[in-house]
């Protein structure tokens, strides 16, 4: 069964949702949420004993937004399935959703076809990929890639151990230079770069220049501490 949480602060939607979710086999009601810190923490509680596989996303919440639980989710390396529903349509929100690995992005409102339509293409990518072991054809990541609305979670060459390590640094450390991230890392500047304009690309930490120094201003990195606080942690 796909353990699923749903997020929304309509007690509506919620209802209409998990009647929908009671109709299609293979999936189960596992949590709701109502606000967005609320899911922050329920994901990373769940992550210690029995994960959820699988997130209903609304957008728009009075604590926070759909962006920002991605976000603080990401930043922990939390690598959940999420699902955005939401009235929201916007250009910039579907983007910074798809940048931040967001599966499908279902506008309301919508009727139980399309959202029975967009679980069930789900549940058959997610047993693709599980079935999917050792050196993959062409055609199984064809499969595992299909998907018209989200693309993997991390681009080409970067790994979720060294994006972990990174965002922690960065969390704790204050502003830095990619050079002296890279030094506090033990990694060369050009592969901590790439992993550090990600994070800002993503919107975890943001970019801004450095001046005092002759020549051109050096970039600095700092954490974004609107990510902080979903949780219940603090910045630094």
């Amino acid at each position: 069964m796909i353990r699923t949480l749903i997020v929304d602060d309509d007690a509506l939607t919620l209802e209409l949702h998990r009647s929908y979710l009671a109709k299609i086999d293979g999936f189960v009601v596992a949590g709701e949420c109502t606000g967005a810190r609320a899911a922050v923490s329920a994901v990373l509680e769940q992550a210690r004993d029995r994960p959820f596989d699988l997130v209903l996303l609304d957008i728009t919440m009075p604590d926070g937004s759909g962006i920002d639980v991605l976000r603080a989710l990401r930043a922990r390396a939390a690598s959940i399935d999420v699902i955005a529903i939401t009235g929201v349509r916007d250009a910039e929100t579907v983007r910074q959703m798809v940048a931040l690995g967001v599966y499908q992005y279902l506008v309301k409102p919508f009727p139980f076809a399309v959202f029975e339509e967009r679980l069930r293409a789900y549940r058959v990518h997610r047993e693709q990929a599980r079935s999917t072991a050792g050196e993959a054809t062409q055609a199984e990541i064809d499969a595992l890639l299909g998907r018209s609305t989200a693309p993997v979670s991390l681009p080409k060459g970067l790994a979720a151990a060294t994006l972990q390590k990174v965002t922690a640094e960065l969390r704790t450390s204050g502003a830095l230079s990619a050079s002296e991230a890279a030094q506090r890392l033990g990694m060369s500047r050009v592969s901590v770069r790439r992993y550090l304009e990600h994070l800002a690309s993503s919107g975890i930490i943001v970019r801004s220049p450095r001046y005092g120094a002759r020549g051109r201003p050096e970039t600095e990195y700092e954490w974004n501490r609107r990510v902080d606080g979903l949780d219940g942690t603090k910045g630094p």
